[in-house]
């Protein structure tokens, strides 16, 4: 009986995204191609099926809610690739809507990729959710086997920094780590710098309550106006940038890589600070 009223969930979801996005998105997300074994999974766990029910409610919200507007979708390229983007707002929704975006408005949609940190499997209920929804614990060796078959990958280089940075901080770019360079350089994947404009405004952290942080063994614990984290209906603006094609070897000395590394994260910074001139207000 649970099996079968999952599934009726599962149908209703996808019926859901298909209604949301149109009779053209419907067409495009059903001809998406299948790489699934007999389980009717990939090698890493993700169930189109699922992903397609899954995105059902993100699709909402990022048409009803976020009211998402996006640029330069057709600068992403086919095959191998690696979407490195600023991170903010207390709550991964900014990796939701650009996943969105690449699955529902693109030209050519794909499922995208984004690596999750290491004890995300450890999680009851939600390790399963995430591997169906085609999330991967970010290791080099996960990485490197998703280029090598084309998969497209999106990567938060601030991580932490960025996502619980204080709103007296917004739109101000922490340290980018270098593995994507890494990997980019391993797979010889083009890196396309994503900016998006409205997640700081999303959940505005006042500070991080660092005691409750350390009790809960989080990075942080950031205090907003609403006490929790919930998400204002800030207009989402996500843009696009040309492809950055780099030369070199993955195991470059540090100093090397710290110069490419810089180059994505000026340019990242750049689209920010553009962005934020051309919208007109925070809510539309």
């Amino acid at each position: 009986m649970s099996a079968g009223i999952g599934q009726a969930l599962q149908d209703g979801l996808k019926n859901l995204t298909f209604k949301l996005g149109g009779e053209e998105t419907e067409r495009k997300l059903k001809a998406l191609a299948r790489r699934s074994n007999e389980y009717g999974v990939d090698p890493f766990g993700m169930d189109l099926d699922y992903v397609l029910a899954a995105v059902g409610p993100l699709l909402w919200l990022y048409k009803n809610y976020f009211r998402v507007r996006t640029y330069g979708l057709e600068k992403v390229p086919r095959g191998r690739v690696l979407l490195v983007s600023n991170h903010s707002g207390q709550l991964p929704i900014d990796g939701a809507m650009i996943g969105t975006a690449l699955l529902a408005e693109a030209n050519r949609p794909r499922a995208i990729r984004s690596m999750v940190e290491k004890w995300v499997p450890t999680l009851p209920y939600v390790s399963v959710f995430m591997a169906r929804c085609g999330q991967v614990v970010g290791t080099p060796q996960n990485c490197i086997r998703l280029l090598e078959n084309d998969e497209a990958i999106l990567v938060f280089p601030e991580g932490t920094r960025g996502v619980n940075k204080l709103f007296s901080k917004r739109y101000q770019l922490a340290e980018f780590g270098q593995g994507f360079m890494r990997l980019a350089l391993e797979t010889g994947s083009p890196i396309v710098p994503v900016a998006v404009i409205g997640a700081e405004e999303q959940a505005p952290a006042l500070f991080d309550l660092k005691p409750a942080a350390r009790l809960l063994r989080m990075p942080a614990f950031p205090i907003t106006p609403t006490i929790v984290p919930i998400p204002l209906p800030v207009r989402y603006h996500i843009h696009f940038g040309d492809p950055m094609r780099f030369t070199g070897r993955p195991d470059d000395d540090d100093d090397e890589l710290s110069r490419k590394v810089k180059q994505v994260r000026s340019v990242i910074q750049t689209m920010v600070n553009e962005g934020i001139r051309a919208r007109k207000h925070v809510f539309w």
